[in-house]
């Protein structure tokens, strides 16, 4: 160091932007990380613990694998543990190959950047609106269900025999539909951006060496780029689909719940947020389920994705042809499909509670009933003020844990970086219903379960781990001379981090975006820990589903209500929150 014009310099900061440079002292170090490792701590890893000793013990006596063989050989167990499989290989599949097929479709067509916006707003919805949007649609009436009405007539059958999709042999199908609508927005927004990062340059080489258009795909997209984006959105997908509890609650009725039901359910419906013997073990067999496949994910994107910052966007290739009229008539088609849901929702939103109720939106009307019982009431205004509340302070103290702890972890090399996000990403994809009973255990000694407080403690817990792990990439990722930047103008490790921050915008407003988005969207943590005087919207909603064809319009109406922000932000931030999670996400 030295003194340049009175102030302090680094001169010997050289070298790529790794450990040992802005980096802070080791008890500011500890203390930095200290929120995140008592929240890790005592809401993820000592209830995952808990949990594992549940399924083993019975009050306190060790009993081995006896509460395994019970919950296995209850009925239907086996044919739940093959759902949750398939959900997790079939419905990631098709998310993925719709997603990259989209992608490369709408980047060369005119079209392109309006289809993308209306594919990524499901992906901003509420899975409980979702549920109630696919609800209305595939509707066993042909008078209310549009689907139905559909297939009936292109099958030729009668109103009575009409195929019932939310059936005992359809109802999976039907949820896989509604789960595939709402998640190739993300998909095609992931591939584009991959897509968008290869050089043009590497076609042409392939090109100029008499390659055709597999060879291109193959030698200048797939292998450079696109199978380590191929596995990140496989996964997304497939923890998605670990979380469709919300789903499946309030789309299936419930004479064929069962028949639907999947881990996320069935450890639910065993437990009841509750720490019991059967229950833990299910909840065991998920969680090693699921951490499985996060390891065999981790292989396929150990590098960096994509290509550094300093790489500027590749230009359309002059050299791309027309786009086919295939091309054009697989982005139209996808355009008009993600709209019908859309337009189902609102057009049953704007007819009253009557007209809903009897018959199908295209029968009568619109009217504005349905929203003016909902705005007159004071039910809907105080849960929305209440999860704004909620959503807000969850969002703002997790930024703040994740900024902490993310600043020195960033810097760690080797083993050491590669055990910490391994570490974070397990804690990322833990179900929230296998560890609910000990959460509520530690709730009751820390704060009181079933209060505003507790909720969102909890709420911050599960966020923290995938806030930390953008961050940290994010921050690793930095060019030299910006971290270089930051240490000559940030005089302590405070100052430095708000530089890096400053830096790494992008990062920062998708964490902010997401967390938000998900306490916002969020049903089963409410449905877990929420109290009477803690009513989240998510809540309020699935609570409207209990006479779903009574209250169908009203339901609706609140659907479109509770909408109305995320999409808002997701739609406004798609692009910061494309470069951040890109930017450090998958490391």
């Amino acid at each position: 160091m030295s003194r340049v014009l009175g102030e302090l310099a680094v001169l010997d900061d050289v070298g790529p932007p790794r450990r040992g440079r802005a980096y802070p002292a080791a008890g500011a170090t500890w203390a930095l990380l200290l929120p995140a490792l008592l929240l890790l701590g005592g809401l993820v890893a000592w209830p995952v613990v808990r949990t594992v000793h549940a399924s083993v013990t019975t009050d306190g006596r060790w009993v081995g694998a006896e509460h395994f063989r019970t919950a296995l050989a209850a009925p239907g167990t086996w044919a739940v543990v093959g759902r949750t499989l398939l959900w997790a290989l079939v419905v990631p599949a098709v998310v993925t190959v719709l997603g990259y097929l989209l992608a490369a479709a709408s980047r060369r067509s005119q079209e392109g950047g309006l289809v993308r916006l209306i594919l990524v707003v499901p992906a901003a919805l509420p899975l409980v609106v979702t549920g109630v949007t696919f609800r209305l649609m595939y509707d066993p009436d042909p008078g209310r269900g549009l689907a139905t009405l559909v297939a009936a007539t292109l099958t030729g059958r009668s109103a009575a025999d009409a195929p019932q999709l939310l059936g005992p042999g359809l109802v999976t199908v039907a949820l896989m539909s509604a789960f595939v609508w709402a998640w190739v927005g993300l998909a095609v927004l992931v591939f584009r951006a991959a897509l968008d990062a290869v050089p043009p340059s590497l076609a042409d080489a392939v090109r100029a060496y008499g390659g055709n258009r597999r060879d291109v795909l193959w030698d200048a997209q797939w292998r450079p780029l696109l199978l380590r984006t191929v596995a990140v959105v496989f996964t997304l997908a497939a923890l998605g689909t670990a979380r469709t509890f919300d789903l499946i609650l309030v789309m299936t009725p419930g004479s064929v719940r069962d028949e639907a039901s999947v881990l996320a359910l069935r450890v639910w419906q065993t437990s009841n947020g509750a720490t019991t013997g059967e229950g833990a073990a299910l909840g065991v067999v998920w969680l090693v389920a699921v951490a499985a496949g996060m390891l065999v994910t981790a292989l396929f994107v150990r590098q960096a994705w994509p290509p550094p910052r300093d790489h500027v966007p590749a230009e359309p290739d002059p050299a791309t042809p027309a786009p086919r009229r295939v091309t054009r008539l697989l982005v139209a088609g996808a355009a008009v499909a993600w709209l019908v849901p859309l337009g189902v929702l609102l057009a049953t939103s704007l007819h009253g509670t009557v007209d809903a109720a009897a018959r199908g939106w295209w029968w009568s009307p619109p009217s504005l009933d349905s929203y003016r019982d909902l705005l007159t009431g004071a039910e809907l205004w105080r849960t929305l003020g209440f999860t704004l509340v909620l959503a807000t302070t969850v969002t703002a103290v997790v930024l703040g844990v994740a900024l902490l702890a993310a600043y020195p972890l960033a810097w760690l090399t080797g083993p050491r970086a590669q055990a910490a996000g391994l570490l974070l990403m397990a804690a990322a994809i833990v179900p929230v219903q296998v560890i609910a009973g000990p959460v509520n255990e530690v709730l009751g000694v820390v704060l009181s379960s079933g209060t505003a407080r507790g909720l969102a403690l909890v709420h911050v817990a599960l966020g923290v781990p995938f806030a930390v792990l953008v961050l940290r990439n994010a921050f690793a990722d930095l060019p030299a001379e910006q971290v270089r930047a930051a240490r000559v103008g940030g005089r302590h490790w405070w100052g430095t981090l708000r530089l890096l921050a400053r830096h790494n915008r992008p990062a920062v407003v998708a964490v902010a975006v997401l967390e938000f988005v998900q306490v916002w969207n969020d049903l089963v943590v409410g449905l877990l820990f929420s109290g009477p005087g803690a009513l989240p919207l998510g809540l309020f909603l699935a609570g409207q589903t209990r006479g779903f064809a009574a209250n169908s319009g009203a339901l609706a109406a609140g659907s479109v209500i509770a909408s109305i922000l995320p999409v808002l932000l997701v739609v406004l931030a798609r692009r910061q929150l494309v470069a951040g999670l890109v930017a450090g996400g998958v490391r």
